[in-house]
């Protein structure tokens, strides 16, 4: 979910974690009640605060609404500097039914990143935990893939900022892992910070993983005659996988949604 912000908010930095399951879902319960009162609305952040605010005229017939959170009650994390330590506060026009569909497609992962970014432009930006990686050559894939199907149904991808990446089968009678290594990471799974260097916060030998149906998987696999250049996953955790194949001027991209 992103929104724009005002050129002189370029200087500004947030950075909010919730990891607690029940803290995410009562702050989508309120956005998503927000999100049937008003269209737009300004969203206002301090050191101690969230405050969604419309500021419609009531006297001539429009409506207001002022919704205030302690960030405390929600957030693992959170940091921010506003334009000066006078005037401590962030603040920018958000839609919230956006922000409500944004949270509810996180709502099963371990931990959820929100962020001012600044690529682009200025945006508010929701984020589950992900890990991108290269993938090793897709014919060496799908032969373990082929193998692993006799087995069960599901497999699990898994994956970490080592440029590590596992494909595993877990059932009652067996548990199979093929490893790779030494796979790399492309630039932009690294969870960069707001300067543009590493992130800190995650270690990177930490798997990310999704278990999908390996038909799915093969389904893929089987089918690419693309011969890509570049071979990429990213795995959002329990969420969904997603494959990138580039070549030249061909981008194919493919979606396989995770399974309990």
């Amino acid at each position: 979910m992103r929104s724009r912000v005002t050129e002189s908010q370029l200087i500004m930095k947030f950075r909010g974690k919730i990891v607690d399951v029940a803290c995410l879902n009562h702050f989508a319960r309120v956005v998503t009640t927000i999100s049937k009162l008003t269209k737009t609305c300004v969203l206002r952040l301090t050191p101690d605060n969230l405050f969604f605010v419309l500021s419609g005229k009531v006297a001539n017939g429009g409506v207001g609404m002022w919704c205030e959170l302690s960030q405390a009650n929600f957030f693992d994390e959170y940091q921010m500097e506003g334009v000066s330590s006078e005037d401590n506060e962030i603040c920018l026009e958000v839609t919230p039914e956006n922000l409500s569909r944004a949270l509810k497609t996180v709502q099963s992962a371990k931990a959820v990143k929100v962020k001012l970014t600044k690529k682009h432009c200025v945006c508010l930006t929701i984020a589950a935990e992900l890990v991108s990686i290269y993938l090793p050559p897709l014919k060496t894939m799908k032969n373990v893939v082929d193998r692993m199907k006799n087995l069960s149904n599901f497999l699990v991808m898994e994956a970490n900022l080592n440029g590590e990446m596992n494909l595993k089968i877990e059932t009652d009678l067996v548990s199979v892992t093929t490893h790779f290594k030494d796979l790399g990471n492309p630039p932009w799974g690294d969870d960069s910070s707001e300067d543009g260097g590493p992130s800190q916060s995650r270690d990177p030998e930490a798997m990310v993983q999704a278990r999908v149906d390996i038909k799915k998987l093969q389904q893929f696999l089987v089918g690419q005659q693309v011969n890509p250049s570049k071979a990429m996953c990213n795995i959002v955790h329990e969420r969904v996988v997603h494959l990138i194949l580039l070549h030249e001027d061909v981008s194919l991209q493919y979606f396989i949604p995770a399974v309990a």
